[in-house]
């Protein structure tokens, strides 16, 4: 396994060399929250220097917590610039949960100390960006910049739902970061959705 890890590790470094050839400085991007009942929808923009090696460094749903806690502080030390982003509840509602994404992408890249020549971003769709840009499905697990990305907007994402816990109790927030878990919909049975609930997404539930 650990063979194999490295193996995966030299491959999207490898691929982030290539494409960097190709199209010059880039960043990655890469959103958290899309399914979740709750909470604002996040997203990250990266760009790693060249021939950056980051031990661990994975598709953010393959790393434990504790991995990526450490990944994140790791990640930001060693990119060249890095920017987090969102998009609100109200925003999910106004426009539906892929266009609220695609706005936090747009955000974060728009947040980037360093504008970047080129974009790669996670999946098939691309948010308006002011840069070149493409798609790349399972991106998180081909390309580093991309992975870093992955892991910085998890990390964001589920600290922000840590906090909003504390403010919210009834939910365990802090246990499931929103997503509807059998725990979830039962709290959202009994208490009802509190103000960081997406009402769109509770129509088969409440």
């Amino acid at each position: 396994m650990r063979e194999e890890t490295l193996l995966r590790r030299q491959a999207m470094q490898d691929f982030d060399e290539a494409f960097r050839t190709e199209h010059g400085v880039f960043c990655g991007i890469d959103e958290a929250g899309r399914g979740p009942l709750a909470g604002d929808v996040y997203a990250a923009a990266v760009i790693l220097p060249e021939h950056c090696d980051i031990q661990g460094l994975d598709d953010s749903k393959k790393i434990s917590e504790a991995r990526r806690e450490k990944l994140f502080e790791e990640i930001q030390k060693k990119a060249v610039c890095w920017c987090i982003a969102t998009a609100s509840v109200a925003e999910i509602e106004k426009y539906n949960i892929l266009k609220a994404a695609l706005l936090a992408m747009k955000r974060a890249v728009e947040g980037l100390a360093q504008q970047p020549e080129y974009a790669l971003v996670d999946g098939n769709k691309l948010p308006e960006l002011s840069v070149p840009a493409e798609t790349l499905v399972k991106g998180d697990a081909k390309s580093a910049s991309v992975a870093a990305a992955s892991v910085l907007a998890k990390v964001a994402r589920d600290r922000y739902m840590a906090e909003q816990a504390k403010l919210y109790p009834n939910y365990a927030f802090e246990k499931h970061k929103g997503y509807g878990t059998e725990e979830h919909r039962k709290l959202l049975l009994q208490y009802g959705a509190c103000p960081i609930h997406r009402p769109s997404f509770l129509k088969k539930i409440l």
